[in-house]
Protein backbone atom coordinates (compact mmCIF):
# COMPACT_ATOMS: atom_id res chain seq x y z
CA UNK A 1 0.00 0.00 0.00
CA UNK A 2 3.23 2.45 1.02
CA UNK A 3 4.25 1.52 -2.26
CA UNK A 4 1.36 2.79 -4.52
CA UNK A 5 0.99 5.82 -2.18
CA UNK A 6 4.59 6.96 -3.19
CA UNK A 7 3.78 6.05 -6.85
CA UNK A 8 0.92 8.31 -6.59
CA UNK A 9 2.89 11.07 -4.95
CA UNK A 10 5.92 10.95 -7.45
CA UNK A 11 3.58 11.12 -10.51
CA UNK A 12 1.47 14.21 -9.26
CA UNK A 13 4.80 15.95 -8.46
CA UNK A 14 6.07 14.76 -11.87
CA UNK A 15 2.64 16.27 -13.65
CA UNK A 16 2.75 19.36 -11.26
CA UNK A 17 6.50 20.11 -12.42
CA UNK A 18 6.28 19.50 -15.96
CA UNK A 19 2.75 21.61 -15.55
CA UNK A 20 4.52 24.53 -14.01
CA UNK A 21 7.07 24.35 -16.42
CA UNK A 22 4.39 25.05 -19.55
CA UNK A 23 2.49 27.77 -17.19
CA UNK A 24 6.14 29.74 -17.15
CA UNK A 25 6.43 29.28 -21.00
CA UNK A 26 2.80 30.90 -21.37
CA UNK A 27 3.30 33.50 -18.29
CA UNK A 28 6.89 34.68 -20.33
CA UNK A 29 5.34 34.80 -23.52
CA UNK A 30 2.48 36.70 -21.61
CA UNK A 31 4.90 39.10 -19.74
CA UNK A 32 6.73 39.79 -23.23
CA UNK A 33 3.50 40.68 -24.78
CA UNK A 34 2.08 43.13 -21.67
CA UNK A 35 5.66 44.96 -22.24
CA UNK A 36 5.50 45.47 -25.63
CA UNK A 37 1.76 46.52 -26.01
CA UNK A 38 2.62 49.57 -23.40
CA UNK A 39 6.29 50.35 -25.05
CA UNK A 40 8.70 48.72 -22.63
CA UNK A 41 11.60 46.62 -22.17
CA UNK A 42 10.99 43.57 -20.72
CA UNK A 43 13.99 42.06 -18.71
CA UNK A 44 15.89 39.39 -19.06
CA UNK A 45 13.35 36.82 -18.87
CA UNK A 46 12.63 37.38 -15.56
CA UNK A 47 9.69 36.04 -15.55
CA UNK A 48 9.24 33.35 -11.63
CA UNK A 49 6.43 32.34 -10.25
CA UNK A 50 5.66 33.84 -6.60
CA UNK A 51 1.95 32.56 -5.49
CA UNK A 52 0.59 28.93 -5.95
CA UNK A 53 -3.12 28.45 -5.02
CA UNK A 54 -6.79 28.00 -6.11
CA UNK A 55 -9.25 29.14 -7.14
CA UNK A 56 -12.64 28.38 -9.34
CA UNK A 57 -13.54 29.01 -13.15
CA UNK A 58 -16.55 29.88 -14.61
CA UNK A 59 -17.87 26.67 -14.20
CA UNK A 60 -17.37 26.21 -10.84
CA UNK A 61 -14.37 23.95 -11.20
CA UNK A 62 -11.04 24.25 -9.23
CA UNK A 63 -7.72 25.31 -11.13
CA UNK A 64 -4.57 26.27 -9.73
CA UNK A 65 -4.33 29.99 -9.78
CA UNK A 66 -0.28 30.69 -10.01
CA UNK A 67 0.95 34.23 -9.84
CA UNK A 68 4.36 35.42 -11.74
CA UNK A 69 6.33 38.76 -11.42
CA UNK A 70 8.56 40.09 -14.14
CA UNK A 71 10.69 42.97 -14.64
CA UNK A 72 10.32 45.80 -17.06
CA UNK A 73 11.98 49.11 -17.63
CA UNK A 74 10.86 52.29 -19.51
CA UNK A 75 14.29 53.80 -20.31
CA UNK A 76 16.63 51.22 -19.72
CA UNK A 77 17.49 52.54 -16.33
CA UNK A 78 15.10 51.75 -14.09
CA UNK A 79 13.73 48.19 -13.34
CA UNK A 80 9.71 48.41 -12.37
CA UNK A 81 8.51 45.21 -10.87
CA UNK A 82 5.23 43.60 -12.53
CA UNK A 83 2.67 40.87 -12.49
CA UNK A 84 0.57 38.69 -13.67
CA UNK A 85 -1.81 36.04 -12.67
CA UNK A 86 -2.90 32.82 -14.26
CA UNK A 87 -6.31 30.72 -13.86
CA UNK A 88 -4.97 27.25 -15.36
CA UNK A 89 -3.82 28.89 -18.76
CA UNK A 90 -5.41 31.58 -19.17
CA UNK A 91 -4.85 35.09 -18.04
CA UNK A 92 -6.53 36.27 -15.36
CA UNK A 93 -4.89 39.47 -13.99
CA UNK A 94 -1.94 41.83 -14.76
CA UNK A 95 -0.21 45.38 -12.93
CA UNK A 96 2.25 47.04 -14.80
CA UNK A 97 3.03 50.15 -11.99
CA UNK A 98 3.03 53.57 -13.70
CA UNK A 99 6.02 55.24 -14.95
CA UNK A 100 7.25 57.97 -16.46
CA UNK A 101 7.71 58.74 -20.43
CA UNK A 102 9.81 60.75 -22.35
Amino acid sequence: MAEWTLLALMVAGAWFWIDSVAKREIALKLGRQLAERWQLQFLDESVACSRVGFARDGNGRMQLLRTYTFDVSSQGLERMACHLQLRGGQLLSWHIPPYATQ
